[in-house]
């Protein structure tokens, strides 16, 4: 996902102007140490369950206040600093946009994508 042009094109959504005062952007990345036990990170595979993003993003967009909720995950073996999710959650207000965003977040990794890690 580009951010910039995702964004860009978020912002010609009719409706946009009257309905978002807040976007939230989340860019994870691969790290280079296993969040259990820091051991180095030389890849990590992920798979995707698009089915399930999307279905979680539909829903958290129903939400009140909640405009548009773009998701994206890599799929495949990934190396430390490469791109790994991007979340976008636009809507009115920010305590309606972060406490989705919270969500969906903790909702997407846990529900819908699978990382497996290889450490050196």
């Amino acid at each position: 996902m580009d951010i910039t042009l995702t964004l860009a094109e978020l912002k010609k959504k009719p409706g946009f102007a009257d309905n978002v005062g807040m976007v939230l952007v989340h860019n994870g990345v691969v790290r280079g140490w296993s969040r259990k036990d820091h051991a180095p990170v030389t890849s990590v595979r992920v798979t995707p369950d698009r089915a399930r993003m999307d279905a979680i993003c539909r829903e958290l967009e129903a939400r009140p206040g909640i405009f548009c909720i773009l998701a994206e995950a890599v799929e495949g073996e990934c190396r430390p600093g490469d791109d790994l999710l991007f979340l976008v959650v636009a809507g009115d207000i920010r305590e309606n946009v972060k406490a989705v965003f919270a969500e969906l977040l903790d909702r997407i990794k846990a529900e819908a994508v699978i990382k497996q890690e290889c450490t050196a």
